[in-house]
């Protein structure tokens, strides 16, 4: 038995290792139970060790998978789990389900699970297509339970019932360029600081409102902001999905990047928590590179960076909100946020402004792609109850998300389209939205 996460590693790929290690890793989850309440992988694990009279080496190789299919990598084990490396034992709960997941696609799995895998890893493609089809491409896939949803279910497992976020007409990209060809931008105040935006697919091809207000959000603050040329995806749907190589071809080109930028006095602000939770502490796990490890120590939190400049020695924020401040805020902190140890800062800049700010820490069943899937749809909607039931008992005016996946499942529960915390602090700050 080998206790290892590098898919480099001469054992990674070999089955019968990888066996022996969940066995371990299992054994000691079932001893321990702190991670009950996470998600279903591990009600599912116990239950199972238990109808075996605790005998956790008696599981089945289908039974096992059970639970590798039950985990959404929502990183929570990290917060809880008190074996994680540097403890003796090694537990890596997440990395072990990733190295399953790659056994898997590099042994077996169906044509249709590698077709959507391939599917769901090329955002960058799929969005640049997306937005130069918005109309058409919106009109298509709109409304769950289509014939045309069906179809991509049956074909590329996405989950025909699932409410897809739209493609946007005009990039965020392009927006940024043609807002500096025009000459806008002025900061707000004297210059304070620099940051480079990786701005994410979700944000890039999807919602650009979000990097559009991120920006004038933190030029009234004194930041310059500078786009990343030559980045593209965070890679998380290829790592989530055990495809370790193209997920390094990506993770190499962004460090490639976004390390240039960092070494010409940037910092890095990432507006979705998944894609800020890759770059800090995957890219340095997988890549190992001096590059790798400067660019997740200079990558921040979009609000995380604000509460920095808030509470800096030498720095400021502009806590004057004369726009339009929401009586009560009802504030959903992702899982992939929480696992980053950083406090939760979108609530405290919320909190700032005046508002009565309601925190809601359930996980929306999305987690990168895996409640997009057909497979783990239904589940997907049973996570997502409790996050729900919250919500609504909040009965809040507006309702605040820092990632978009997770607010395309809150729309779907219950009707109601959240806000980036950064567009709450934009409308409060008095800068209207583009139209």
């Amino acid at each position: 038995m080998t206790t290892t996460y590098d898919p480099s590693h001469r054992a990674y790929f070999d089955e019968g290792d990888l066996r022996a290690e969940i066995t371990r890793v299992f054994d000691l989850c079932h001893g321990c139970r702190l991670c009950l309440s996470l998600c279903p992988a591990f009600p599912t694990m116990f239950n199972l060790i238990d109808a075996k009279d605790g005998d956790v080496a008696a599981l089945t190789v289908a039974e096992q998978d059970r639970v590798v299919d039950e985990c959404y990598q929502c990183k929570l084990c990290y917060v809880k789990c008190p074996y994680v490396p540097p403890h003796e034992w090694q537990l890596d709960f997440p990395r072990l389900i990733l190295r399953a997941e790659a056994v898997k696609n590099k042994t077996s799995g169906t044509l249709r699970g590698k077709i959507a895998t391939q599917a769901f890893g090329r955002t960058d493609l799929l969005g640049k297509v997306g937005t130069a089809t918005a109309p058409l491409t919106n009109a298509l896939i709109a409304t769950p339970g289509s014939a045309v949803r069906k179809v991509m279910d049956k074909t590329v497992g996405v989950a025909a019932e699932r409410l897809l976020p739209p493609y946007a007409r005009t990039r965020f990209s392009t927006w940024f360029k043609n807002r500096r060809k025009r000459g806008e931008g002025r900061l707000g105040r004297d210059e304070q600081a620099r940051v480079a935006v990786f701005s994410t697919c979700l944000v890039e091809y999807q919602n650009p409102a979000v990097g559009q207000d991120l920006v004038k959000v933190y030029e009234r603050n004194g930041v310059r902001c500078d786009p990343v040329d030559g980045a593209g995806c965070c890679g998380a749907p290829w790592l989530h999905s055990g495809e370790f190589g193209p997920f390094l071809k990506q993770a190499a080109r962004n460090v490639a990047a976004l390390a240039g930028a960092v070494r010409a006095g940037h910092d890095v602000v990432v507006p979705q928590p998944t894609c800020g939770y890759v770059l800090k502490r995957d890219y340095p796990e997988y890549l190992g590179t001096d590059d790798a490890r400067l660019v997740a120590e200079h990558t921040f939190d979009a609000a995380e960076y604000l509460w920095r400049l808030h509470k800096g020695e030498a720095t400021s924020m502009d806590t004057d909100f004369t726009g339009e401040v929401p009586e009560s805020v009802a504030y959903h902190a992702p899982c992939h946020l929480q696992a980053q140890n950083i406090g939760l800062r979108s609530r405290d800049l919320l909190r700032l402004t005046g508002a009565k700010v309601t925190t809601v820490q359930k996980c929306s069943g999305i987690d990168g792609t895996w409640g997009l899937r057909s497979e783990n749809y239904e589940l997907a909607r049973k996570v997502a109850g409790p996050l729900r039931d919250a919500l609504q008992s909040a009965d809040a005016a507006v309702v605040a998300g820092d990632c978009h996946l997770a607010n395309g499942a809150i729309q779907q529960e219950t009707g109601r389209r959240p806000l980036h915390p950064l567009q709450v602090l934009a409308r409060a700050y008095g800068i209207p939205p583009e139209e």
